[in-house]
């Protein structure tokens, strides 16, 4: 009988379950440590707070909505290409590649620099279609 290994594929998935919440400490950080009066973070009310935000927290805030989206379709076509016998360096390499490009697509976001994010965008979309791919036969 095979046993099942947990694969780099499927640890990718854990890192890219883990961007939002990063993306939303970075939205949170600049209020971290100031009293809610002065502006500083209220966690009584972090949605409302995290919608007057501007600037770089407000596109951190975005971009972790956007990681949020980006998750079930990644999820699946992982689980969909270990179902389908895609082959594993392959697999692999390309939910690294995914989850580079959504780190790299987070940080242009977050820098301001809108037609390089969505081409960055655009590239790990294809990545991820690659990924759900990857096993067809």
């Amino acid at each position: 009988m095979q046993t099942a290994r947990f694969t780099v594929a499927y640890w990718c998935i854990l890192v890219a379950v883990l961007l939002p919440f990063a993306c939303a400490y970075l939205a949170k950080s600049g209020g971290f440590g100031k009293p809610r009066r002065d502006g500083g973070y209220d966690n009584h009310d972090p949605r409302g707070w995290l919608a007057r935000q501007t600037d770089w927290q407000a596109r951190a805030n975005a971009a972790q909505a956007n990681s949020f989206e980006a998750l079930p379709f990644f999820i699946g076509a992982v689980i969909i290409a270990h179902q389908l016998g895609a082959p594993q360096t392959r697999l692999d390499i390309l939910a690294v590649l995914f989850v580079t490009l959504r780190i790299i697509y987070i940080s242009m976001y977050v820098a301001g620099l809108p037609t390089i994010r969505s081409a960055i965008w655009a590239l790990a979309l294809l990545a991820n279609i690659a990924i759900l791919f990857s096993g067809y036969r």
